[in-house]
């Protein structure tokens, strides 16, 4: 009589067992160990040289200028891309809101850059800035306007980049918006109509609010995927020039044999940098997200 109820006390844990396992393998372990890593000299191609070294990786960390250089360039990177995305999704979400084959149409190829290999996209768009025989420039000396130098100057390199990212994802939150807008109720804005209210009362007071969920997902996802960049980086400018380009991933990554535990402490930093992001996002934000 008594093993139906302990066993249906048991069936959740069980039931999400794997599920658990799973995360103690592949996070919870690996975060564990690399705060373990980050107190110590680790050499990879010689580990009995590894020594614990305290706080001496966090030390040199913070009186590096270099890491003070790539947390800057990160910082501008982010900015621009969850400022530009969220806007850009949010006007091509309104622009495609109404449900029409035309764009249907909008919508699937909006979305196409976002399953394509990063590899690919980024290698056509340096092909794209070429400085002289791109297309870019081609349509700028078109235009009259002089020609840029791209990816080759630390003046537009950063913001090259931060246009590919955009270009890239700006597809597929904006049809994560589009799902949010068409889930609103019609009769929220018949009754909004009813009371002569403008269209900018009824986007600012309705609209954004109803999707205020999503909007704070995406700034959110956003926020953590910007402080993480490293393929577009990797491919299109390698840190350059002159360091121009150089995040805090891609400063992790020059550390990879050197200095492991080294490389390991900015990873905790990170880390850090992020949760605390997360913690004010949701501090001060939270509040004003409307769930219906």
């Amino acid at each position: 009589m008594n093993r139906k109820p302990i066993w249906e006390a048991l069936r959740p844990y069980v039931l999400i067992a794997p599920a658990m396992a799973g995360i103690g393998m592949f996070v919870v372990y690996p975060v564990i160990y690399l705060v373990y890593l980050s107190f110590h000299k680790y050499n990879l191609m010689n580990k009995a040289k590894s020594k614990f070294i305290g706080w001496d990786n966090f030390t040199q960390l913070l009186t590096r200028g270099d890491f003070y250089k790539a947390l800057g360039n990160t910082a501008v990177y982010t900015l621009g891309v969850v400022v530009l995305t969220m806007l850009l999704s949010l006007l091509i979400a309104v622009w495609l809101n109404k449900k029409t084959r035309f764009n249907a149409v909008v919508q699937a190829g909006i979305f196409t850059p976002h399953i394509v290999s990063i590899v690919s996209v980024a290698f056509v768009w340096m092909w794209l800035m070429e400085p002289d025989q791109g297309v870019l420039n081609f349509v700028l000396r078109s235009l009259g306007i002089p020609a840029s130098d791209w990816l080759q100057s630390s003046k537009t390199a950063m913001i090259s980049v931060i246009i590919v990212s955009v270009w890239q994802s700006i597809g597929y939150y904006a049809l994560i918006i589009v799902a949010a807008l068409q889930s609103i109720s019609p009769s929220i804005y018949e009754a909004a109509a009813l009371d002569n209210a403008s269209r900018f009362k009824v986007f600012t007071k309705i609209t954004l609010p109803l999707i205020s969920p999503q909007l704070f997902f995406i700034l959110i996802i956003m926020t953590i995927g910007s402080f993480k960049v490293f393929d577009t980086v990797k491919i299109m400018t390698g840190g350059g020039p002159n360091g121009a380009t150089d995040t805090l991933v891609y400063y992790i990554y020059g550390f990879r044999t050197t200095n492991i535990g080294y490389s390991a402490a900015t990873s905790v930093v990170l880390m850090l940098i992020i949760g605390l992001l997360t913690f004010v996002y949701f501090r001060l934000l939270a509040r004003k997200v409307h769930y219906q």
